[in-house]
């Protein structure tokens, strides 16, 4: 018996310290390592770097607009995403999958092909050219709201198709209108959800690096690319280390109250009970009904969401059409340029996207392993507080690397893996160091996929496996395995869209002979010349194509499963 106990706590120690492991080598040290350049002088503590920093008008000035882009992109992704989220999860109508599918497609594309694709719409000649819109403020929040309607829809959409129906009904038999029984009963209910949401947008926005540099340049900046400023062009340590603590305070604010309303949702949930709530859109009030039935609501709501399809749609249509645009009318010249023989970039774009594939399987193998683990221990619910408040402690931490700089990251691995810890080697030059800096990127995707499946599992399953004699490792293959498999699926394929598309850690770790896609696709951007930026809408195209057909693979794994926050 006190062998069984010491195996088990053997494994369960394990299963705690790979992650916290490979967290503290390839996270922890590099942010920490690259703050101190900013605050140690001559060996010494020196906070004057804060007092510094912050007496630049510039500072503000980036920091203002760091609030506004991401105040502005959550309240319209909001505003858009909640009638969305009700058109497209509490009603039916034909094709409701393809558009739930499409809506979709943004939030998986990389950063650098949402940048390419709004300039392309938005440039002289373009669509929308006469709008005069390139390189604003306005552009970078549409763009921002490009990205994260998917969030707010998936979001508050999953907890609505589940909220009872009953406690509306009640308030519409008591007189309320369709609108006021909505405000009333339905809203509040919503209210963590749409917090929940809320929060993840600002962090993906305040955050957010390839699609600002692309469309705001040097002029819209956030904190994010003004680190990435401060480190590569001015070469200011201080500046760059003051403003990753000033993002890692905005971070960890942001991810507590997505913490505290996710657990609030999750209770919500708990307490529901699973009803089919979803009917058919009509266009025509069905026959016997009365007016006031909330049918123009519906309506309106889906008359919003048709709309907010199509400008979804736009960029995405106009990528793919410019990039077929030759100066000689219509052709696949731009696409025939990606196999072109390599000139200045060292590679061609063909080779960079086999290049990218590969570093993104290692990176999406380390992640789901890592990943893997957090999400089991954290499924845990330990009948001591202190063991609760440490399961809870460790799911907080893993978040961490979702929202802080991934140009910190980067930069941090460049300064501290150089005989890291004393030992006689250079991690800098070695090839693993893309794919783990992308696997630290991905690791929060791949927890919070498979993180509520493994909390849904009846404890009592294995409780009854491990009386019949199963070992933990046993309990593990026919208990938690057959049910999580399916989102271990869906967290493979979150996992390598995002190493494959990831590009602020990489744009500082990648070797010169071996960019990446999206690396690629900006150094085209940056050239002069027609061929290049064509070749750059081709490459951004097969960029999306990859990424957004190995989501749609493997989203179909999520028929059937509890799913998880993504």
């Amino acid at each position: 018996m006190r062998a069984a106990a010491a195996g088990r706590g053997l494994l369960w120690g394990l299963a705690v310290a790979v992650p916290l492991a490979f967290l503290g080598v390839f996270f922890a040290w590099p942010v920490v390592i690259m703050v101190a350049r900013g605050f140690v002088v001559d060996g010494a503590l020196d906070l004057s770097g804060f007092a510094d920093v912050f007496s630049r008008p510039r500072t503000w000035r980036i920091v203002g607009l760091t609030l506004a882009q991401a105040g502005t992109a959550t309240l319209v992704s909001v505003v858009l995403g909640v009638p969305g989220a009700y058109v497209l999860h509490r009603r039916t109508f034909p094709g409701r999958a393809a558009v739930r599918a499409l809506v979709t497609v943004p939030f998986v594309l990389p950063t650098v092909v949402v940048g390419v694709a709004f300039r392309s719409l938005l440039v002289d000649g373009g669509p929308l050219g006469f709008l005069r819109l390139d390189g604003t403020f306005t552009a970078i929040v549409a763009a921002l709201v490009f990205f994260n309607y998917a969030v707010v829809v998936r979001s508050v959409g999953g907890l609505w198709e589940r909220l009872d129906p009953r406690a509306e009904q009640a308030a519409r038999a008591l007189g309320a209108t369709p609108w006021r029984a909505f405000r009333t009963v339905t809203l509040p209910a919503l209210t963590p959800a749409i917090a929940s949401a809320a929060s993840l947008v600002f962090l993906f926005s305040a955050t957010a690096f390839g699609t600002v540099l692309v469309l705001g340049g040097l002029r819209f900046g956030t904190v994010e690319t003004e680190i990435w400023v401060q480190t590569t062009q001015f070469l200011d340590l201080r500046a760059a280390a003051v403003l990753s603590v000033v993002q890692l305070v905005v971070v960890a604010a942001a991810l507590l109250v997505a913490g505290r309303t996710r657990s609030r949702r999750e209770r919500a949930l708990t307490l529901s009970e699973p009803v089919a709530t979803v009917r058919p859109l009509a266009l025509r009030r069905p026959h016997g009904t009365p007016p006031g039935d909330g049918h123009a609501l519906a309506l309106g709501a889906a008359a919003l969401t048709a709309g907010v399809v199509v400008l979804l749609a736009l960029p995405l249509v106009n990528l793919v059409a410019r990039s077929l645009r030759t100066p000689d009318g219509w052709g696949l010249d731009h696409y025939a340029a990606l196999a072109a023989p390599a000139d200045t970039l060292g590679v061609t774009p063909l080779e960079a996207a086999v290049t990218s594939v590969r570093v993104a399987v290692d990176a999406t193998l380390i992640a789901l392993v890592v990943g893997g683990l957090v999400a089991l221990v954290v499924s845990r619910r330990p009948r001591r507080a202190v063991g609760r408040r440490a399961v809870a402690g460790l799911d907080a931490l893993f978040m961490l690397p979702l929202g802080v700089s991934a140009v910190t990251v980067g930069f941090g691995f460049l300064l501290s893996l150089h005989q890291p810890f004393g030992l006689d080697v250079d991690l800098r030059t070695s090839p693993v160091l893309v794919p783990v800096a992308q696997a630290v990127v991905a690791v929060p995707l791949v927890v919070r996929t498979v993180l509520p499946v493994l909390r849904a599992v009846d404890p009592r399953l294995r409780e009854a496996a491990a009386t019949l004699g199963a070992a933990p490792g046993r309990v593990l293959a026919t208990v938690d395995l057959p049910l999580a498999v399916r989102s271990l699926g869906l967290a493979v394929g979150f996992a390598f869209a995002a190493s494959l598309g990831e590009f602020g850690a990489t744009s500082f770790l990648v070797r010169p002979d071996r960019p990446t896609l999206p690396v690629v696709v900006f150094r085209l951007i940056g050239r002069p010349g027609e061929a290049s930026y064509g070749t750059a809408l081709a490459a951004s195209v097969l960029l999306a194509v990859l990424t957004a057909g190995i989501v749609a693979a493997c989203e179909r794994l999520r028929a059937g499963s509890p799913g998880g926050d993504w």
